[in-house]
């Protein structure tokens, strides 16, 4: 490992390999298609939270670390950091595991805000803890 290391180990939400398709004109990962994938673990995370459906509301910070290349794993890490009335934060953290498994490195990480929504799409309490 790197010193970019995850925060604690842990099993990812996600587990990815980046296609052709998802490369920018530099020749790394496009920064879209893994903040797609952030928004997807954190959103799984917070639905258990939640107990039902949740949207994303905010990312209050995100921090692009190294590049992520055509032929990297990315596993993509989701934890409850905070939890309000009707919202929540959610860290992420994307670990890049390449050289065949040899190293692995942080490439990004955020904190990500989610709501719970009702059957009308409206916030609603979370259920208790």
């Amino acid at each position: 490992m790197t010193d970019n290391k995850p925060d604690c180990p842990r099993d990812p939400i996600l587990r990815v390999v980046p296609r052709p398709a998802d490369i920018n004109a530099n020749g790394h990962i496009f920064g879209g298609w893994v903040l797609s994938q952030m928004d997807i673990a954190g959103g799984i995370v917070a639905g258990r939270e939640a107990q039902g459906a949740v949207a994303t509301v905010a990312i209050e910070s995100m921090e692009f670390i190294a590049p992520i290349l055509l032929r990297d794993i990315i596993s993509v890490y989701a934890t409850l950091e905070r939890r309000g009335r009707t919202s929540m934060g959610i860290r992420i953290e994307v670990i890049a595991t390449r050289d065949g498994g040899r190293t692995e490195e942080k490439v990004t990480g955020g904190l990500f805000t989610f709501v719970a929504l009702d059957e009308n799409h409206r916030p609603r309490p979370l259920p208790s803890a």
